[in-house]
């Protein structure tokens, strides 16, 4: 398996994991106030703080495991990172849209918030399948 498809699934753990805590987090709260009314702040941040720790953290044990791999890249491995890259950025673009019409729309920033956080979760999960299906299958730029 190449280094850089390791990586493409350590960031869909990392991705998952992460976001099912916050939703754990945000949606166990006990209570009888309205969803868009649950703290939510703190919660965001600090899984997507863990996110990034643990990225960084599976990336230096890969790195640390398979040395010879780490620092080489080919240009296959430039074009897959690059495409899986502009596919995700799609849910980027969307989440942006739809923060902008919920703002418009004068909904709670709980709705807002979330829904970008979903996008960027989404982004992330799409660009990171694409460059593991394109490692997989094949790819083929045309």
């Amino acid at each position: 398996m190449a280094f850089e498809e390791k990586r493409a699934w350590s960031m869909v753990l990392v991705t998952v994991a992460s976001y099912a805590v916050y939703l754990a987090v945000v949606l166990g709260r006990p209570g009888d106030a309205p969803l868009a009314e649950a703290p939510y702040v703190s919660a965001l941040l600090w899984t997507v703080g863990a996110a990034i720790a643990a990225s960084i953290v599976l990336h230096t044990v890969l790195a640390t495991f398979s040395p010879e791999d780490a620092n080489s890249k080919d240009q296959r491995d430039r074009e897959i990172h690059r495409f899986g890259e502009h596919i995700g950025q799609s849910f980027v673009v969307i989440g942006g849209v739809a923060g902008l019409a919920l703002a418009m729309a004068d909904l709670d920033q709980f709705w807002i918030a979330n829904a970008i956080y979903l996008a960027f979760v989404l982004s992330s999960l799409l660009g990171s399948a694409t460059k593991i299906v394109s490692y997989r299958l094949g790819f083929h730029p045309w």
